[in-house]
C-alpha cells in the first residue's frame, strides 16, 4: 500500500492542503524529530532489550507488579512437532507469536477449534500443519527485528471486555498511551476492521480513535485520514465510546516509565473482562499515527513535559497520571 504522509493526512482532515510550516504551528511531531529530539535523546540503547523481546518485557512486569497475558509456553529453539502439540492440544483458544515480532506481524489468533482445524478470530481455519509451519517460520526470524532466529511464545487468548465488542471487527482492540519521561501525554483505540483484515492497524484501514486523557471517552476518530463517526462494518457510533477502569489503564502505562527505563515509549494494552488491563507491549519506537488518531499534534505536549522541573520531574506514578489528565484533557489548548 502506497504510504501517506502525516501532512497529506491531515491535509485531509482540514480539507486542504497542509504546508510542513503550518504543521509545526499545529504541534505536529514528524519523525525526523521523534528520532533526533526524543527516541536518541531519551532512550538508553542499553535499554532497549527489555521491550524489544517480549518474554524480557513480562519478566520486567513481573518485577514492577505489572499485569500482563499468561504465557503458556516458550520455546528457545525449533520444538519437535510433537511437544508443539502437546502444549496446544488441551487449549480452545490461544496466540503464539514471536518474541522479537514488531508492528504485530507472525501473530496468530486462535479463538476457536472446528474437530481438528483452528479457527482464528476472522472465522478462517487452519490446520495442525499450518500452525507448526508458523512455529517454524517464528523460529526463523521471518518476523523478528534483523531476521535473527527468534523464540516462540504460545499465550492466553485475553478474555476481552465485551465494552469492545461493536467497535472492532473481525479482531481484538488495544489502546496505545505514549508515555513522555513517566507521563502519558496521548492516548487512542486501534479498531480492527474488514477492509484492515482484522489488524488493529491504521495504514491497512483499522480505524484510530482518539481517547480523551482526562475522561477515556473518544474525542475523534479516523480511518485512512478521514475523520468518521462509526464503525465502517458494525456502525457503532464512536461518539458513545468510554474505556471503563481508564484512570488504571493509564496508571499501568505510565509505571511502564520505571519497568523500562525508557524516556519516550508506547504502551500497548488490552482490556480483560476479568483482570482489567493487561500490557500486551512496551514500543521503544511507537509510531506518529497517533496523532492522526487524535487530530492533535504531540509536539507541545512533549515541550510542555521538557519545561518541568527537577521536583516536578520526580512525582510518583499517581501524581504523574493527575498532572497528564488535567494538563491534556481534551479541549484545552495544546
Amino acid at each position: 500500500m502506497r504510504q501517506v504522509s502525516i501532512a497529506q493526512i491531515f491535509g485531509k482532515l482540514r480539507g486542504g492542503f497542509v504546508s510542513p510550516l503550518a504543521l509545526r504551528r499545529m504541534g505536529v511531531l514528524g519523525m525526523n524529530a521523534r528520532n533526533v529530539n526524543y527516541i536518541a535523546r531519551y532512550n538508553d540503547r542499553d535499554k532497549y532489550p527489555v521491550v524489544d523481546d517480549k518474554l524480557s518485557t513480562k519478566r520486567a512486569a513481573a518485577r514492577y507488579g505489572i499485569a500482563v497475558p499468561e504465557l503458556i509456553a516458550a520455546f528457545d529453539t525449533q520444538p519437535g512437532r510433537r511437544r508443539v502439540m502437546e502444549v496446544i492440544e488441551p487449549l480452545w483458544q490461544f496466540v503464539i507469536k514471536p518474541a522479537r515480532g514488531s508492528g504485530g506481524k507472525g501473530i496468530l489468533v486462535i479463538a476457536g477449534r472446528n474437530g481438528d482445524k483452528y479457527v482464528k478470530t476472522s472465522g478462517a481455519e487452519v490446520t495442525a500443519l499450518d500452525i507448526l509451519r508458523h512455529v517454524s517460520n517464528i523460529n526463523s526470524g521471518l518476523y523478528s527485528l534483523g531476521g535473527k532466529p527468534d523464540r516462540v511464545m504460545i499465550e492466553a487468548l485475553v478474555d476481552f471486555d465485551p465494552v469492545f465488542d461493536n467497535y472492532s471487527f473481525e479482531g481484538v482492540p488495544d489502546i496505545r498511551v505514549i508515555v513522555f519521561r513517566g507521563f502519558p501525554v496521548m492516548a487512542m483505540l486501534r479498531c480492527s476492521t474488514h477492509a484492515s483484515d482484522g489488524k488493529a492497524n491504521l495504514h491497512q484501514g483499522a480505524v484510530g480513535v482518539g481517547i480523551d486523557l482526562a475522561s477515556g471517552k473518544s474525542c475523534h476518530a479516523v480511518q485512512r485520514g478521514l475523520r468518521v463517526s462509526q464503525h465502517p462494518d458494525t456502525q457503532m457510533p464512536f461518539g458513545e465510546l468510554v474505556v471503563p477502569g481508564w484512570r488504571d489503564l493509564v496508571r499501568l502505562a505510565a509505571s511502564c516509565y520505571e519497568m523500562t527505563g525508557l524516556g519516550y515509549l508506547g504502551c500497548d494494552i488490552v482490556l480483560d473482562r476479568k483482570r482489567g488491563p493487561l500490557l500486551l507491549e512496551a514500543n521503544a519506537r511507537p509510531g506518529l499515527a497517533i496523532q492522526i488518531a487524535n487530530g492533535v499534534g504531540l509536539r507541545k505536549r512533549l515541550q510542555h513535559i521538557e519545561s518541568l522541573d527537577l521536583e516536578q520531574l520526580e512525582k510518583n506514578v499517581e501524581e504523574r497520571v493527575a498532572y497528564s489528565m488535567n494538563q491534556f484533557a481534551a479541549g484545552r489548548s495544546d
